[in-house]
Parts: structure tokens; sequence; C-alpha cells
């Protein structure tokens, strides 16, 4: 037996006993974990700070040490979320429908968790832990794991979040990291069957299809994120360039982030105007193409066919002029991944055919792609995003980390 399947066998018996865990017994491991996370920050930025230095020295871009880094203000709103999720209604055993039959059967659906859940992860230590607390409030048990640019400070958290566990009663085995981050154990946990009921990548796609097309446990597909923004020619321009901004450049590296504009060519020129000085601030690369090159000049660059597909995870953001709504829609349904897009547009029912139109976990109205997220959606935290239409679509929280089972009550009934 293998280590990981020495992990696996572990997770899977932690798993039956977790599954039945009342939810005080829950929301005291989570309160564990928000404690020692606060006490024992000192040793996880540490961790960190190990981790960012190496990552510089290797050459990491700046937006993705954004995603590595980790600060007091950014482990206090790890801390907030975990307690977010301590106050959820726990969904485990709660039966959503209830009939009674002819025969006299009462049948019921009930809420169950779905056992083992393998995450593999980027470098993102955040992940670490909201995944954790999820699957942990859900009745889950999660095997992590992270990359090896955050492996430091992935260690380092998973160890104080078992040792809350402990304190806590439960099994530390709730909570487990894959210690070897290597392609050829990444590939065996992709075939941990008997052991892992499904595994969540959570990153580029790259790694996401990578996985989908390898692994033999059942997948949940998350984080392509090829978004758009459109800005239709009946647009607040000063609006949309506030919105687009935000969309692109609060944090360019993560799956919510816009990739690409598209711009009606009505107000294409006047809207670019607008949003140019504040892209500048952040010395944003736009990709253009000839429509757009020929207002922006020696601001843009010739895009390629392939920026129109790129997920950038960076200050880079692709330019495309459109003669009508419906190329934009035609245009994002081709391009997209099915996760965040936006009309600017203060026409209602354009606005209500983009949302019929558009195909994607989310789609807004005169709103950022950025609010993509399980805090932001009221979930307290997100697993991911889910960008596939089976049993989960969009952030994932914790009734998305659920199954069901029917429970039948019977008097001697006999077919």
């Amino acid at each position: 037996m293998t280590a990981l399947e020495q992990q696996g066998r572990l997770a899977k018996a932690a798993s039956r006993r977790l599954a039945s865990a009342k939810t005080a017994e829950k929301n005291q491991a989570l309160e564990g974990i928000a404690q020692i996370l606060t006490q024992r920050q000192a040793e996880w930025l540490s961790a960190n700070a190990e981790d960012v230095a190496a990552a510089k020295a290797a050459g990491m871009g700046e937006a993705m040490l954004d995603r590595l880094t980790l600060t007091p203000a950014r482990v206090a709103g790890i801390v907030e979320g975990v307690r977010q999720v301590a106050a959820l209604p726990d969904p485990i055993g709660r039966v959503t429908k209830m009939e009674t039959r002819p025969n006299g059967l009462i049948i019921g659906k009930r809420m169950v968790p779905l056992g083992v859940i393998a995450i593999i992860f980027e470098a993102r230590p955040n992940v670490t832990v909201d995944a954790a607390a999820l699957c942990l409030k859900s009745g889950n048990v999660c095997m992590l794991r992270g990359g090896r640019e955050a492996i430091r400070s992935n260690r380092c958290v998973t160890e104080l979040m078992r040792c809350a566990l402990r304190e806590a009663g439960l099994s530390e085995d709730c909570i487990s990291l894959v210690q070897d981050t290597g392609h050829e154990t990444a590939r065996e946990l992709m075939h941990l069957d008997g052991y892992v009921d499904v595994l969540i990548p959570r990153g580029g796609a790259g790694l996401i299809r990578s996985v989908a097309k390898e692994a033999s446990v059942p997948v949940i597909r998350t984080g392509e994120g090829v978004c758009h923004v459109y800005i239709d020619d009946e647009a607040d321009l000063d609006m949309g360039a506030s919105i687009l901004c935000n969309a692109k450049c609060s944090r360019p590296s993560v799956c919510n982030a816009a990739e690409c504009v598209l711009l009606h060519e009505k107000v294409a020129a006047p809207f670019l105007e607008k949003a140019v000085p504040l892209l500048d601030a952040y010395h944003v690369e736009l990709r253009c193409d000839d429509a757009s090159l020929a207002i922006l000049g020696q601001r843009g660059i010739p895009a390629a066919e392939s920026d129109w597909d790129a997920e950038y995870d960076d200050y880079i953001l692709a330019v495309r002029v459109v003669q009508d709504m419906e190329e934009a829609v035609a245009f994002i349904n081709d391009h997209g991944t099915g996760h965040s897009e936006s009309i600017v547009t203060k026409n209602y029912f354009k606005a209500q055919h983009f949302l019929d139109a558009v195909d994607a976990a989310a789609v807004y109205v005169n709103a950022s792609t950025r609010f993509t997220d399980g805090g932001e959606f009221g979930l307290g935290a997100e697993i991911g995003i889910s960008t596939q239409k089976m049993h989960a679509r969009g952030p994932m929280g914790l009734e998305e980390l659920t199954s069901c089972k029917y429970v039948i009550y019977g008097e001697g009934q006999i077919r």
C-alpha cells in the first residue's frame, strides 16, 4: 500500500465517523480552527514568507505572487470566513422532500455528505482553509493537494487545523494534506478509486482540463475563467469603465477576473477614452482586434487568435469591437468558459436578453464579474466555482457538497 493509499484509507474511515457528527461538534471544531489560526498566525505567515521568497527567486510573476502571499489582514479574512461557515445552517440531515404514497409508504429525501473530497489546487494558501472548513461543516473529509509553490504554507496550516480537530474530539484525518507535490502523486490521487468520492481541481484551465481528462474518480470542474464584459451602445460609459477596471485589475490572477472586453462599435472610441486612463494606472497590456487597434494606435498591440480564448491571470486584456449585442452573445458563448459574464447597459430589455442568452454560471447586469465568490453570494466561502451543469454550478458552498439518500418508512408493506 502506497503512502497515498494509506492516507486515503484513513480519510475514508474518518468520513464514516464524520458523517454522523452533530452540528455542534462540527461548529466547535470550526471555532477551534478559527482560534488556532488567530493565535498561531505568526507560524503560518513565517512559512508563507519562505514560500514567497522561493517563488520570487524562481521568477514568479507579480499577479501570481499576490495569490500566494498571506498578510495579517488576509489571515483575518480567512478566519472570518471560517466563522461564517460555522454560522451557516447545517445541510446534513435536512429532508428536502417527504410524501406518502398510495400504498402507505412514507418516502423522504435526505441530504448526506459526499464522503471523501480530494482537492487539487495551485498556489492559493487560503484555499486550504476555505476547502477544509466547507468540507468539515458539510460532513465531508478532505484530502488537499496544493501546488509546490505553497507547500510550506499548506503544511503549516494543515497541521494547525489537525490540532484543532483533535482538541474538538474529531479525527485529525478529517483534514489531510498530500505531502508530495509531484505529478506522479497527483496522478495517483486522480485514480484513488475506493477512497475518493469526488475530485475537485481548482486552478488554471490547464490544470482543470488535465484532471478532467486523466481522472477515473468523479470530477467537478471549477475555475476556468475566461470572463467577458460587454459594453452596450446604451451603456453608462463611466460606469462601464469603472466596472471593467475593477473586473480586470482588482485581482487579475483570480478566476472571476475579466479577460476580454467587447465594445459595441457605436461607443468603442468614447468608451476607450474613459477606460484606458483607469487601466493605465495598472499598466494593463491591451491586445486588440483591428477595429480597436485603429482607435488605440500604439497604446494597443495586435491580438493573436489565441488571445480570444486566453485566461491571462495577469494585467492583460483582450479588446474586441462588435456590431451589436447578438454578436457579443455569440462570441461569449463560443469563447467563454461558462464562468462569469457581464453586460453594461441602461436598456432593460437588452439586459434581460443577455441574461437569457448567455450560457454561464453567473451572468451580471451593470456589475463586475469579481462578485462571483462564495462569500459575496452569502455562502460563507466556496470550494470552487463550478463551470459545469451537472450537480453543481457557480460558487460551490455547503449544499453543493452534499448528495442525497431516500429514507422510506413502512408498516409491513411488501411488493
